[in-house]
């Protein structure tokens, strides 16, 4: 096995906490491939309803969401905070105390929403928050376009992965996400999350069915490209088979760029094509399969970027449009 990432601040100096190894001085305020330098920055801290059963259940996952990215999807929904740069600067212990009071609301975890460009000062607010008291298991939430060893570093840090799988194709990652080493990239980085639970003691659930341990790991499904779908559950299936839960999602909504561009991914998912790939899914041999009813496609799906929580506790969204488990599996 290769070496851990050093997760010091020196990392900071010269960046290679991404796949983009970009090699910015954030440390002396040079915003990196992130976009972001080594002030830690956060748009959101709220409970959140959204994610799959075993993350959101009926109290709601603490979600934090980071603000920049290392992907340049262009289909992103998220791009006031991906690459707009909203965000408010926030310490390392403000971070934990975020943590604590998002268990203090109810939450069933602490969802860390792109957090690994900021990977040091997040393992160290982990830490922090647990020595107070921290009772609840961690969740990374990542597009999957993370340096193994990063998630090696984080094995003692996140419980929960909850990573996403967007592409088997390198053009087409490259054509919509800037990485066409994305499919590599991703398949190294779920081989160390696997490692990481397997270590770990494997999958778990708390008695609420709430996942305490584990993977789920997501894939969107894009119009005019349920082929390359298809082909990453190939890839996901030959690597972990039923180690890992999966959720095939049908949410994709054009932002006002895809609309501009046309084609495709000026539409939304038909019912057919997200079929096909749910179908796969099931001849593969995936026994705990999330999937979405038809209908949820909006942009309601992206929660509002207002700094709620940051700066001190506040009131939690309502839930809407949950995930279900795929029936007859």
């Amino acid at each position: 096995m290769t070496a851990e990432k050093d997760l010091s601040s020196a990392a900071y100096e010269r960046c290679e906490l991404c796949p983009r190894r970009c090699g910015a001085a954030r440390a002396a305020g040079r915003a990196g491939a992130c976009g972001m330098t080594s002030e830690l920055t956060v748009a959101r801290a709220a409970l959140h309803f959204w994610e799959e059963p075993p993350v959101s259940g009926e109290s709601g996952s603490g979600a934090i969401f980071f603000s920049g990215c290392p992907l340049r999807c262009v289909f992103c929904q998220n791009h006031e905070i991906s690459s707009g740069g909203f965000g408010l600067p926030v310490s390392t212990s403000r971070l934990a105390e975020m943590m604590l009071e998002l268990e203090g609301q109810g939450a069933l975890n602490v969802n860390l929403v792109t957090p690994l460009h900021f990977a040091p000062q997040v393992r160290e607010a982990v830490q922090l928050a647990r020595r107070a008291g921290l009772a609840l298991p961690v969740v990374c939430n990542t597009s999957g376009y993370e340096l193994a060893e990063v998630v090696r570093a984080l094995a003692g840090t996140v419980d929960v992965w909850l990573t996403d799988f967007k592409y088997a194709d390198a053009a087409l990652a490259g054509a919509l996400s800037g990485a066409p080493d994305y499919p590599d990239v991703a398949t190294s980085a779920l081989r160390a999350m696997l490692e990481s639970v397997r270590e770990a003691g494997g999958r778990e659930l708390g008695p609420d069915g709430s996942l305490r341990r584990g993977i789920i790991v997501r894939h969107l499904v894009l119009p005019g490209h349920a082929d390359d779908s298809c082909a990453v559950l190939d890839r996901v299936w030959g690597l972990a088979g039923n180690e890992v839960d999966l959720s095939v999602m049908n949410q994709y909504t054009p932002n006002e760029r895809c609309r501009r561009a046309g084609g495709d991914l000026a539409r939304a998912v038909t019912d057919e094509e997200y079929e096909i790939v749910l179908c796969h899914a099931d001849d593969l041999g995936f026994e705990r399969i999330w999937w979405q009813e038809g209908g949820t496609v909006s942009e309601s799906f992206v929660p509002a970027f207002d700094a709620t929580g940051v700066r001190g506790p506040e009131l939690s969204e309502v839930p809407h449009a949950p995930v279900r488990r795929r029936q007859g599996v």
